[in-house]
């Protein structure tokens, strides 16, 4: 068997640096359309769509057509994302690492291939394709998040790095564009995108545990490719035990909860408020992203080398996603190392230090909208500011709200379901779309303060989350004052 040559300390940071660079440069490509869809554009996908409509002494292309068949390609990718983000989540919480990243690179690598293999005559093939890279993606995301588990009390800012990098991999399709400028087929990117599956393989079989990595991390623990006997057995014996106490609480005065079922946690009020939470602002972005082109197509007045530079502008701006999503983490991880309150358990430690990244990304996301509804023109770049710092903050906290709310034994599923019921609502930005595109003229400024409006009501979780953590204080008070009376 070959060995990785290195200690238990050097092979965690080399599997957090290479999964780093693993969502950064792959993951969360889909996301970068916009960049794509200049290409796309370019080589004449959905061409036969547009039809010349006469105006006052001249004939004018409309492409109407095309930017719908678009924005649904968008549209599908995206709820495929999310939606398929469940089946994805039992996998990984019932079969492991290795099983659900085998699927994942299975997929994305015939995503990427599929694209590479298209053409104008075969533009039907990207409604798959671009859903196999994202599901895909979205399966090597969750299969990374858990090396969060390996750095104990940075567990949320490894997460809402890691989710950061997802978000500035949108950058990908922007290099796609360059290259295609330059003179490379979209074919000859594809293909070379598709090679790369050979790292992520290398990378799941020696980096990476058969397994699950447990949360807390037991002593000893070892994974990946090693020299000499094997503690797989070891380890999963260690794991067992661990789901068994994972609620026990860290101080022995404190009575132990018993652990909560799956059950139990879909049906709390936290899952449905912060279902709501997730689900306004993820519209929110996705009718933003799906409609950009059209968008800056229609303030430029249709002028490509404007429309070219902005969206350049935008996918530059997403490269920031890696440096925003960490400030999300340190927040939430920012009273680890501290005294706790006498009598406070680490998880309502937790949730306390949760409700200041909910508010903030909830008010990042108002924000932006605001932004997004002006038709100001260089206004744009403070919206792509926005937008990047508000997705690196939503997609981060909603893992990092996700592990510290719920066992960790559920984290798969509950993060899939999330994610599942998030895309069902989304899928009313194709709808939108159609009613900008046709009812409103191609002006989505009353839409745009609509979903401006439904965005407040993300505070509600926040708020509910904070007056929760009051209450519990409030409890351990009112104990505090029997115990000292008797």
């Amino acid at each position: 068997m070959l060995c990785t040559g290195t200690g238990p300390g050097a092979r965690r940071w080399l599997t957090f640096f290479t999964g780093l660079l693993e969502c950064l440069c792959f993951a969360g490509a889909v996301f970068g359309w916009a960049s794509l869809v200049f290409v796309l554009k370019a080589d004449g996908y959905f061409s036969s769509l547009c039809v010349n409509t006469t105006e006052v002494n001249s004939t004018v292309p409309d492409c109407s057509g095309q930017d719908e068949q678009f924005s649904l390609v968008f549209t599908i990718a995206s709820f495929m994302n999310n939606f398929l983000t469940l089946p994805n989540g039992f996998l990984f919480d019932r079969f492991g690492t290795a099983v659900a990243r085998v699927f994942a690179i299975f997929l994305y690598t015939v995503g990427t291939l599929m694209v590479a293999f298209s053409s104008a005559a075969l533009s039907i093939l990207l409604f798959p394709a671009l859903s196999l890279l994202a599901v895909g993606g979205m399966l090597i995301l969750m299969t990374n998040m858990q090396v969060g588990n390996l750095f104990g009390s940075r567990r949320s800012t490894v997460i809402t790095l890691y989710n950061g990098a997802f978000d500035s991999s949108s950058a990908l399709f922007l290099v796609v564009k360059f290259l295609h400028e330059a003179g490379v087929s979209l074919h000859a990117s594809f293909l070379f995108l598709s090679g790369c599956s050979l790292i992520h393989l290398c990378r799941t079989f020696l980096l990476l545990p058969r397994k699950l990595i447990p949360y807390p991390l037991p002593d000893n623990y070892t994974y990946g490719v090693t020299c000499g006997k094997s503690k797989r057995l070891e380890v999963a014996a260690i794991t067992n035990a661990q789901r068994a106490n994972e609620e026990k609480p860290l101080n022995k005065d404190e009575p132990v909860a018993p652990a909560r079922s799956f059950r139990e946690c879909l049906l709390s009020r936290f899952f449905m408020l912060h279902l709501m939470w997730l689900s306004l602002m993820q519209l929110r972005h996705y009718l933003f992203i799906g409609t950009l082109y059209t968008m800056l197509h229609r303030l430029t007045g249709g002028e490509p080398a404007l429309v070219s530079r902005y969206i350049n502008a935008f996918a530059v701006t997403q490269l920031c996603g890696v440096l925003c999503a960490p400030w999300n983490g340190l927040i939430m991880d920012r009273h680890k190392g501290k005294r706790r309150l006498p009598g406070e358990s680490e998880q309502e430690a937790d949730l306390r230090a949760s409700v200041l990244s909910l508010s903030a990304t909830a008010l990042q996301c108002v924000l932006f909208s605001l932004c997004a509804s002006s038709p100001s023109l260089p206004l744009q770049y403070a919206t792509f500011a926005l937008q990047v710092l508000n997705r690196s903050f939503l997609y981060g906290g909603n893992a990092a709200f996700i592990s510290v709310a719920f066992p960790p034994r559920h984290f798969g599923k509950l993060y899939g379901l999330v994610m599942a019921l998030s895309a069902v609502f989304s899928l009313l930005q194709y709808p939108l779309f159609t009613l900008v595109n046709e009812g409103l003229g191609g002006d989505p400024f009353y839409v745009n303060i609509g979903l401006t409006v439904l965005s407040l009501l993300a505070f509600v979780h926040p708020l509910s989350v904070h007056l929760h953590c009051r209450r519990l204080a409030s409890q351990r008070a009112e104990r505090q004052e029997v115990d000292a009376s008797s």
